[in-house]
Order: structure tokens, then sequence, then C-alpha cells
């Protein structure tokens, strides 16, 4: 099974490093969610941005900041980037402690990428993060909604990569060892390529 999923799955490196965070994804998770519970029952992310629950304070960023994968996206926004149209912000900080949820609960069945690895084992199921903007333009909405459409349109464009045997070079983008490492720490939207001449 492949299953995307709209919003950042980590953070750029200059979260960690103003955070003296390990630069490994597990331990961010662990990190983010007792900061951000927003796993909680009746625990919005707008109550530990006010300071009800949790200490968000304590693990902010900066909305200037922008992983290479956004950067190489072109219009997607940063993690940190609030209260505007089409920000993933509220979507990433509710969403992050539930991928740590999901890893707890699943562990080696399901394989989250790249983090987990850019291959990806048989017979293990995969978590992605996507930017459904990539292809939505693609596809006509047909009277969906636009979150409808997003969701069609990421299901509708894994489909047609799979069918046209294109879907496993996507999971190999052409990046540099650095790059590639970098990745590793700061997470890597489906579907986003090396920049024209790059």
């Amino acid at each position: 099974m492949l299953v995307g999923i709209d919003h950042g799955f980590s953070f750029p490196l200059d979260y960690f490093e103003r955070h003296r965070l390990p630069h490994d994804w597990p331990s961010f998770l662990d990190d983010f969610q007792q900061h951000w519970p927003t796993d909680g029952d009746d625990v919005y992310v707008d109550f530990v941005r006010e300071g009800v629950c949790g200490n968000g304070a304590a693990r902010l960023g900066d909305r200037r900041w922008r992983r290479l994968t956004e950067r190489r996206a072109g219009a997607a926004k940063s993690v940190f980037h609030f209260d505007v149209q089409g920000s993933v912000a509220k979507s990433t900080h509710s969403g992050l402690p539930w991928l740590l949820y999901l890893r707890r609960k699943l562990g080696d069945r399901v394989h989250f990428w790249p983090f987990d690895g850019w291959e990806i084992p048989p017979e293990r199921s995969v978590v992605v993060e996507v930017y459904p903007a990539l292809w939505s333009r693609n596809f006509a909405p047909e009277g969906r909604t636009p979150d409808q459409h997003d969701a069609y349109s990421v299901a509708a464009w894994m489909r047609q990569a799979d069918a046209g045997g294109t879907l496993a070079d996507h999971f190999n983008p052409v990046l540099t060892p650095e790059e590639r490492e970098l990745a590793r720490i700061e997470g890597w939207i489906l579907g986003v390529k090396a920049p024209v001449g790059g």
C-alpha cells in the first residue's frame, strides 16, 4: 500500500540546529510530540500556539525557513508559515505526532520514505509526503471541492505513475550525496525533482 499525506514530515535543518536536536528523524518526532502533543484528545494546534497546553514556544521555527524539497517544489510554503492561504503549517503541526503514533503502532510493517531509506523493502507499506499542487492541474475538478480534488489528484497520479511504470523512479530523485543525506533529515516530497539544469 502507498499512502500520501499532504503535510510536512519534518522541518528544515535550521530548526534542528536552533534547538540543538540530533540530525535524525525518530529523535525529531519524539521531541516534537513532547512539545506539540496534538495527538491528544481535544488538543488543537492553536491551543499549543496559545500556551494552553504543550510547550510549543520552546520549539518554534522561522517562516522564512524552507526545506530543500520545498525550494525545489517551487511554490510550496514553509512548514512554519501559519495563517495564510495554502498553508501547511497547521496540518504539519497537528499531523507530526500522528506519524510518530503510526511508527510506534506499526513498527517495521510500514516504511516512512525517505527517512527509513530510499529503497522500499518488498511487502512493506509506504507512507510518503505529497504536494497535490504538483498534479492537481492535470485532472479536471469534476465538481469536487478543492480538498476532494487534491486527494483525488494525488491518488490518480499515483495510479497513473504505477500503471505507466514510472512510480519507482520518483522514489529515487536525482540528488547529490549531500542533498540525499539532508533529505533523510528534512524529508522529501514524492514527485519533486532536481531543478532544471540541476
